[in-house]
């Protein structure tokens, strides 16, 4: 196996598992921490949509810290802070240990999550890093497929607090051996060339800080509309005419067909650079949503926009470092990330009525 590969496996797996006993654990938390503490499904997912708050402020000095020194450190960081937050949820079952615990894993989460980890790979690997970034993705999008179940089984068996601190051993005992051990250290950075284009981390080719901007523009769109989309699936199937059933089927097909886009990108990435594929990607989720303006079944909209989500978090990691050059790369990502983050956190919740 190629350290690339290697690379691309180590960082897909350990994302899985953070992913899935972070981001994806309120799915499977909040019905049970609600009924224990006697509190609103509401004010619990507000701490939640707090942690992402958190984690985009943190985001871009992360990503300098990542320019500077690599991220092996980083990513390990990130599991130690997101064992505490979850240990502290679990120490702490009132509404105020909630929202500080979320707020520990939100700086985890900007320490360990996919931003911090594609900055890594960046960083480690420099112009040829889109690969291994599709590789971990590829990995990476059954987090949800393997945070779900797990959750609501050990739930099930030993409660929700007992849970969490079955995460708390799978980020220490698991995601930070294989982080320290098998991610390598990042090489110097290499002195500044007096007269270069970029001449300090973080900054543009000639003519390109435009398509910085019109890029945070749209990938801070397109996850707020994710964020919706996530959060009021059901609610949005149901409005259309579909039964409970119905719509749980629906929305069932959102998680493999985010994986079937990131297998096209994988299979096509030879032949199409990061804009092209981006393109794709941009333009799924109105197709999905023009066929159901004109009668088409439900689950075509799901295809597409699940197929849109998992070719666009691929372009998250690619189309910076194509567009803009590995310099500077995981800086960028930093700053990419926070609208991005907020955007994700404000949605669901500013949308609620019209939905």
């Amino acid at each position: 196996m190629t350290d690339s590969r290697r690379l691309a496996v180590v960082i897909g797996f350990t994302q899985t598992l953070a992913w899935a006993t972070t981001y994806y654990a309120p799915a499977v938390l909040i019905g049970p921490v609600s009924a224990s503490m006697g509190v609103s499904s509401t004010a619990l997912l507000g701490g939640y949509s707090w942690s992402l708050l958190v984690a985009g402020l943190c985001s871009p000095r992360i990503g300098s810290l990542i320019d500077r020194a690599g991220g092996r450190g980083v990513l390990a960081s990130g599991s130690v802070v997101m064992s505490a937050g979850l240990a502290l949820m679990a120490a702490l079952p009132t509404l105020l240990g909630w929202y500080l615990a979320w707020t520990v894993i939100g700086a985890g989460m900007a320490l360990g999550l996919y931003d911090a980890a594609f900055a890594t790979i960046g960083r480690l690997l420099g112009g040829q890093a889109r690969s291994c970034i599709v590789g971990a993705t590829l990995l990476a999008g059954f987090a949800s497929t393997v945070g779900w179940p797990m959750g609501a089984w050990l739930i099930h068996l030993f409660g929700w607090r007992t849970t969490l601190l079955v995460y708390v051993a799978i980020q220490m005992l698991v995601n930070l051996p294989l982080i320290l051990t098998l991610i390598p250290r990042a090489p110097p950075l290499p002195p500044p060339v007096p007269g270069a284009a970029v001449t300090n981390v973080g900054g543009f080719p000639p003519g390109m800080r435009l398509a910085f901007w019109l890029l945070l523009i749209f990938f801070s769109v397109r996850q707020g509309i994710s964020a919706v989309v996530s959060v009021h699936v059901l609610t949005l199937l149901h409005g259309i005419g579909l039964t409970a059933a119905a719509a749980v089927g629906v929305a069932a097909l959102i998680g493999p067909s985010q994986v079937g886009g990131r297998v096209l990108e994988w299979v096509f990435a030879r032949w199409l650079n990061p804009v092209s594929t981006s393109w794709v990607g941009a333009a799924l989720l109105p197709l999905g949503v023009v066929g159901l303006l004109f009668g088409g079944p439900a689950a075509g909209f799901a295809i597409a926009y699940g197929m849109s989500n998992g070719i666009l978090t691929i372009s998250r990691g690619t189309l910076p470092l194509h567009l803009f050059g590995p310099a500077g790369y995981a800086t960028r990502l930093g700053k990419l990330a926070l609208p991005q983050l907020i955007a994700q956190a404000i949605s669901p919740t500013l949308f609620a009525p019209v939905i």
